[in-house]
């Protein structure tokens, strides 16, 4: 069985929802889950996985939250993670995503194995957006 852990900020709360569904779709294909609020994360929760999920809404100007999640992903950035599927998602509530195509890019450069697009959704998600979650667990489980 494949260990998921399934790692956010959430400061509204829109982002700990789509974590929930992340990991609802993880589950739905067989995978063991764990969700961790990235202050209780650690890289060894990454590094241990067989997937993993990263979520973070878009801040400030369109940028990560930089209390607790900066910090976490440029750890993981000095870490190998090709071994490990990643996919990332996370909130907004004006803006285009540009937070997620730096992140997704700033991944990429780190050697992330990024197993598909960012999942961004425009404040709380609604049935479409947990389905959307849910497809994104499901992706992360089988790949």
């Amino acid at each position: 069985m494949k260990k998921i852990v399934v790692i956010y900020w959430s400061g509204t709360g829109n982002t700990e929802k789509m974590a929930a569904g992340v990991a609802e779709g993880a589950r739905a294909a067989e995978a063991e889950v764990r969700i961790i609020p990235v202050g209780e994360a650690s890289v060894t929760d990454v590094l241990s996985a067989d997937g993993v999920a990263l979520g973070c809404p878009a801040m400030g100007s369109e940028v990560l939250e930089e209390d607790e999640m900066e910090p976490f992903i440029s750890s993981l950035e000095q870490e190998n993670l090709s071994a490990v599927p990643v996919v990332l998602f996370g909130s907004y509530d004006w803006g285009d995503g540009e937070w997620m195509r730096d992140w997704e890019e700033r991944m990429k450069k780190a050697g992330a194995n990024l197993a598909g697009d960012g999942l961004i959704l425009q404040l709380e998600p609604d049935n479409d957006g947990m389905e959307q979650c849910r497809k994104l667990g499901k992706t992360l489980a089988d790949a």
